[in-house]
């Protein structure tokens, strides 16, 4: 893991400004325009504020019901869950443990074996490719 900012300032200079919006401000990308939407490779998904492992490629599922990156499981002890009542909500909200950078909302409507959703923006996420 990286030096974790200790402003926002810090935070600003590290990500772009897309990045900063999401982690930073709980911001979301646009609906479909995420670049992990559609990625099969086998990896680990890491936090792009600190590069925490937040998620392995094995959880990785289609949703067609979802324009974000979906997951149904993640690396429980680097992520954190808190309520979300904004917009008029209920919502669970998804936050990376090492650094408390928003990530997305988590739902009750996933697959077997967990049953959740984690509806994850692809701009809070770096990509790890697994080595042969």
């Amino acid at each position: 893991m990286t030096d974790i900012p200790e402003t926002e300032e810090e935070w600003r200079e590290r990500l772009d400004p897309e990045a900063f919006k999401i982690l930073r401000q709980k911001g979301t990308e646009t609906p479909g325009s995420g670049d992990f939407i559609a990625k099969d490779d086998e990896g680990v998904y890491r936090c792009k504020g600190c590069g925490a492992k937040l998620f392995d490629s094995e959880t990785k599922f289609d949703d067609e019901n979802s324009m974000w990156p979906s997951f149904y499981d993640a690396i429980k002890k680097n992520i954190e869950f808190k309520e979300d009542h904004s917009q008029g909500m209920n919502r669970v909200e998804v936050l990376c443990a090492e650094c408390g950078s928003h990530l997305g909302h988590v739902f009750e409507e996933g697959p077997e074996p967990t049953g959740k959703r984690f509806c994850i923006n692809s701009k809070a996420l770096d990509f790890e490719e697994k080595e042969e």
